[in-house]
């Protein structure tokens, strides 16, 4: 997996959120969240989207695998992957939005270009 990154969760707990993030990411094209796990979805994401610029039956079960919604996949193999098929990585954008009201946690909104 992209990133180091343990974010105070055990790895099973960890891979369920990225996998729900990320799926939740391709599926609205935007999510805000904290920068930390901000910058781990955005290493998932695009390594997913890379996956799906090759449609070999390979790629799409790898994405069937991780990403947790088979509509979602569908997705990201007929409208995501052909937008960037001429673009070279950097697929999502990161801006930041200010500290969170309660823990002052550092938030940012993640969205597809």
């Amino acid at each position: 997996m992209p990133g180091t990154r343990k974010l105070g969760r055990t790895s099973d707990h960890r891979t369920a959120m990225l996998r729900a993030m990320v799926t939740f990411l391709l599926e609205n094209g935007k999510i805000e969240t904290t920068v930390t796990r901000a910058k781990e979805v955005r290493a998932m994401a695009e390594k997913y989207i890379t996956l799906a610029k090759d449609t070999s039956l390979h790629s799409k079960r790898q994405a069937y695998a991780f990403i947790t919604k088979g509509d979602v996949v569908k997705k990201l193999y007929n409208e995501i992957a052909p937008r960037y098929a001429d673009r070279n990585g950097g697929y999502c954008r990161i801006t930041k939005t200010g500290p969170r009201r309660g823990d002052a946690a550092e938030m940012a909104i993640i969205e597809l270009i």
